[in-house]
């Protein structure tokens, strides 16, 4: 009789464990829900940083976002022709189209998201008049904004272009260099690395940041009407993609524009 007793205590443990480890399974199951991922490439700061703040909230939407950083302005691009990554977030619409046209690529833009006003930053003066004759300028030595660069400088005044509205203009469209400025180009990513040993320099907003370098430092910048906004880049066949799409809605969201004014105080001014 006790040995049966024994039996049946051991059955229902036996039973208890089993039904327990089934609403585990279950709530493991249902807690562990498949998510979709969009792998996105992007510059670490702002874009990077913007594109945290909304990691979460995509998650909740089903959307597992990798974040892959890059450091040059090419390699995003393409990295997401080739099908490497889902979308990129880093450029401005002339780059986009000029590399576009260049390589031929398949991409394109589903979102404008913020500015990062381009500066002219320098080490060794605090005015624009104190530039001498033959001072050495950087700037960025990509087509669309080497000549984004080249329109800052003749707005104030340093270089006269043929055409200012022109925003692949080169140096061959300079008709005007009073002090015979010595402009030469760099990679965008290098500028605030020799900051230091020019007499200045015009650097994108993202670099600049990561540099530490404020917008106040700046002698002058660009002003808000600026066309280049930066934007968010999928490929062609994927611009009606919903998960892609989920993206877009998370990255033009009062919690982004909330984001970018607390974080970064005007040095980028988002554009939705």
């Amino acid at each position: 009789m006790k040995f049966i007793k024994y039996v049946f205590v051991a059955l229902v443990g036996v039973f208890f464990v089993a039904c327990g480890g089934e609403s585990s399974t279950e709530s493991n199951v249902e807690s562990n829900e498949i998510l979709e991922t969009i792998k996105i490439g992007a510059t670490p700061n702002p874009h990077a940083r913007i594109l945290e703040n909304i990691k979460e909230d995509l998650k909740n939407d089903g959307i597992d976002l990798e974040i892959v950083e890059f450091s040059d302005y090419v390699l995003p691009n393409l990295s997401l022709d080739d099908g490497s990554i889902d979308a990129n977030f880093y450029q401005h619409q002339p780059y986009l189209d000029k590399m576009v046209e260049d390589k031929n690529l398949k991409i394109e833009s589903i979102a404008k998201v913020h500015i990062e006003p381009l500066g002219f930053y320098s080490k060794k003066i605090t005015n624009i008049d104190e530039l001498k004759p033959e001072s050495q300028i950087v700037i960025p030595n990509d087509p669309s904004n080497g000549g984004r660069a080249l329109i800052l400088l003749h707005n104030n005044g340093l270089i006269k272009l043929k055409d200012p509205t022109n925003l692949y203009a080169t140096e061959l469209d300079i008709i005007e260099n009073p002090k015979n400025l010595k402009i030469k180009q760099l990679e965008a990513a290098m500028l605030p690395k020799v900051l230091a040993d020019v007499d200045g320099a015009v650097i994108n907003g993202n670099f600049a940041l990561q540099a530490n370098l404020s917008s106040k430092d700046a002698l002058f910048l660009e002003d808000s009407r600026s066309p280049y906004a930066n934007i968010l880049v999928v490929r062609s066949v994927d611009v009606n993609n919903p998960k892609l799409l989920k993206l877009k809605d998370a990255l033009l969201s009062p919690k982004t524009k909330e984001f970018i004014e607390q974080n970064y105080k005007g040095e980028i001014v988002s554009v939705f």
